[in-house]
């Protein structure tokens, strides 16, 4: 097996085979993302990927999952996707699950046609990243992609087929943006009714525009207590039925799990209980900080 660069995963896929069939990310100007700095973006040579696929099953016994790295790997020609996944199918006739990321502009650019033949052939989730709903934030973040583009997307991924799963980052528009923050980007959501909903929290790494700017102070952090609050505005106007919604990553100060809209009382509760005893929080050295 050969990786060029940092490899990223989201976290369900820690057990997966991971084969790079992208080098970077095709966007990569996020103000808040260090990753993939270190690679500039590239179409991966198709007989390399291959290749390290027929490597992999002389390796592994047996592979449940399989993730389609880098950060974009839905840019490649439809074809090429398809001989991929083909490959996978062939050499693996166990595997349960195929995944990739997906950004906003490489679900443009795939047919209905093409993403239903991509489903058919194992493609069954892919991650998508919001960040926000709010568009004053996603401008000021540098995303590339408006929340109604965002959520245009999100509803093609799932009208074909393919399963979705969404993140958003908790305080990325800082105290100023708080209350449109979060209820856009609940409103996102509901907009999309992903099968499953990720909340991280903003962890700011050095080397990034949104570094600088916590530096000379044109961007201020929330607090825990802030960070609460906008939780609780986020699960208020929650109405995704259906959603798996997880905030259970290392980043988050509060773990929440649970099935929209069934268990969103009881996780309200937990917010409230937190909001009263801030004891019940991560510590920041749990988060890395």
């Amino acid at each position: 097996m050969r990786y060029y660069g940092s490899v990223y995963r989201p976290p369900s896929e820690a057990y997966s085979l991971i084969v790079q069939v992208t080098y970077g990310c095709s966007h990569n100007t996020c103000a808040f993302c260090s990753m993939y700095k270190e690679k500039r973006f590239a179409i991966r040579p198709l007989e390399e990927v291959l290749e390290d696929f027929r490597t992999a099953r002389q390796l592994y016994r047996h592979v449940d999952k399989v993730f389609l790295a880098d950060g974009d790997a839905l840019v490649r020609k439809a074809e090429e996707l398809y001989t991929i996944l083909d490959t996978v199918r062939e050499l693996f006739p166990e595997c349960q699950r195929v995944t990739s990321y997906a950004s906003p502009s490489s679900i443009r650019i795939r047919t209905d046609e093409e993403l239903q033949t991509l489903r058919a052939k194992g493609l069954t989730m892919v991650y998508m990243g919001l960040e926000s709903g709010c568009d004053e934030v996603l401008t000021f973040m540098k995303k590339g992609h408006g929340a109604a583009e965002i959520i245009e997307m999100g509803q093609k991924v799932r009208r074909n087929g393919i399963a979705l799963s969404v993140t958003a980052i908790t305080g990325l528009g800082g105290p100023e943006l708080l209350e449109q923050h979060a209820v856009e980007t609940a409103k996102a959501f509901n907009a999309m009714n992903p099968e499953y909903i990720g909340m991280l929290t903003l962890m700011v790494e050095p080397e990034t525009p949104l570094y600088d700017w916590l530096q000379d102070g044109t961007f201020h952090l929330l607090d825990p207590k802030q960070v609460l609050r906008e939780t609780r505005l986020l699960m208020e106007h929650l109405d995704s039925p259906g959603s798996v919604f997880r905030m259970n990553h290392a980043s988050n100060y509060l773990v929440l799990k649970g099935t929209l809209n069934g268990d969103q009382a009881a996780m309200l509760r937990t917010i409230d209980a937190a909001e009263h005893d801030l004891g019940r929080l991560r510590p920041e050295e749990w988060r890395g900080l």
